[in-house]
């Protein structure tokens, strides 16, 4: 047994997480949709003792989003298939709560986690684009304080939702005739301020109780969200101290709401360009830089900022000042790329480059890549880390080779499973029935 036990998941975006990764040899230019890439990146995460893949989403794009965004399988259609061809990896996908509804949601994920055998877990997003709206009957996209409160909301009907049969209350006896324990059978009988839910669900809980509560939020409002529902957390916090600092403010956060810090996993995405020597490494790095032009690069940013025209202005001086637009979509990395701009005195030209493809701190050879990952653990940094290849080609193929070795030498991973639940996989406790909580509390 490994005596730090590093959580590892792939987030499988199609052909990789380069808005360009499609152009690559290395990988079918259809892998959004080629569900023979999907099976064959999920297999091998689960042979090398992954804790989970997980299938990002969005609901809104345009002519300028990143090409893998225009065409992709619907998350949890893509893992209730990736369920069937795997035994142990965990499944977790994304779904919006200000763009569904809770109980519709809370069935699916309770499907997924039966068909698997409790491996299922929930990204749960608030969706940031304003241009969602334009897709569903909802009217206008609420403002980012808004969507938080009714995800707090939504994830309450949800939990109580699932919460609907106790464990054993399908007695299927056939002699008797019964088929379930009218005791053991509730109502949620929920009617809030956004949302309503009589229930109850028709399905039973897993063997994990409950899917397991992924969350990405970094503004203060996601980190309470997070704080207080989520139960692996995925962020983008770098450089090393920016993480720590997360890192302590989630987790203390987390005490304060009556939660155990173990009973969250802080998982930092990784996107790491590796080679046998830091020259290869830079070829590599460089591969991926070329595939794209600065006209994309500039799209890509403008993304994050809710597709603002950023090819308005001059690409040689500085970061333009555009005020608060992009406050009510990606807050808090927005936040971060005009205080990027502004400390650095970056171009215009600069930002667009180094944010469509960034330099992590995660580059360099095996060894080094390896040294900082074990690093950002013994540091609290991180409890583990989902990685991002920016080509889910060689590079991936390379890390699962070269890199997983070192971490196991060292005692830092663990390739053997030893659940059968994605709860089990990330050391989180089992979700006990909040009615039989009750029987027992009186």
């Amino acid at each position: 047994m490994a005596s730090k036990n590093m959580k590892l998941g792939i987030l499988i975006q199609g052909p990789g997480g380069h808005m360009n990764s499609w152009k690559s040899e290395e990988v079918p230019a259809d892998g959004s949709i080629n569900l023979d890439h999907y099976i064959a990146v999920t297999q091998k995460a689960e042979q090398t003792g992954f804790d989970f893949v997980f299938i990002a989403d969005g609901l809104h794009i345009n002519e300028k989003s990143i090409p893998h965004f225009l065409n992709r399988f619907e998350p949890l259609t893509l893992l209730s298939t990736l369920a069937a061809v795997t035994k142990n990896i965990g499944l977790v996908g994304t779904v919006s709560t200000t763009y569904s509804e809770p109980f519709n949601i809370a069935r699916q994920f309770a499907s997924l986690d039966k068909i698997s055998g409790g491996r299922a877990g929930w990204n749960v997003v608030t969706s940031p684009l304003e241009g969602t709206a334009t897709n569903f009957n909802k009217g206008n996209h609420p403002e980012h304080q808004l969507r938080y409160q009714m995800a707090d909301e939504y994830l309450e009907v949800t939990k109580g939702l699932w919460d609907s049969w106790e464990d054993d209350a399908f007695t299927r006896n056939r002699e008797s005739g019964e088929f379930f324990d009218p005791d053991k059978v509730h109502r949620l009988n929920h009617t809030g301020e956004f949302f309503t839910a009589q229930g109850p669900l028709n399905i039973e809980r897993s063997k994990q109780g409950q899917p397991v509560i992924f969350q990405a939020g970094s503004s203060k409002t996601g980190i309470a969200f997070a704080a207080k529902h989520g139960e692996a957390i995925f962020t983008n916090k770098a450089p090393l101290e920016s993480a720590q600092d997360y890192y302590r403010t989630l987790k203390n956060q987390a005490v304060e709401n009556g939660r155990q810090r173990e009973a969250i996993a802080i998982l930092p995405a990784l996107s790491p360009i590796i080679g046998a020597t830091e020259e290869e490494a830079e070829e590599k790095y460089n591969e991926i830089k070329n595939l794209i032009s600065i006209e994309e690069a500039l799209n890509y940013l403008g993304r994050y900022f809710d597709h603002f025209d950023f090819s308005q202005f001059p690409l040689d001086e500085a970061f333009p000042y555009i005020g608060d637009v992009g406050k009510n979509s990606f807050q808090s990395t927005t936040d971060e790329i005009k205080q990027m701009a502004k400390e650095e005195n970056l171009t215009l030209r600069e930002v667009a480059l180094r944010v469509a493809t960034p330099k992590t701190e995660f580059f360099g050879t095996y060894e080094q890549v390896a040294n900082k990952m074990m690093e950002w653990v013994d540091q609290e940094a991180a409890d583990g880390f989902v990685i991002s290849m920016y080509v889910l080609g060689k590079q991936y193929d390379d890390f699962i080779e070269h890199v997983v070795p070192i971490l196991e030498e060292k005692g830092y991973y663990n390739r053997d499973y030893d659940s059968d639940t994605l709860r089990g996989h990330l050391g989180l406790p089992y979700i006990e029935n909040r009615y039989k909580k009750e029987q027992i509390k009186h």
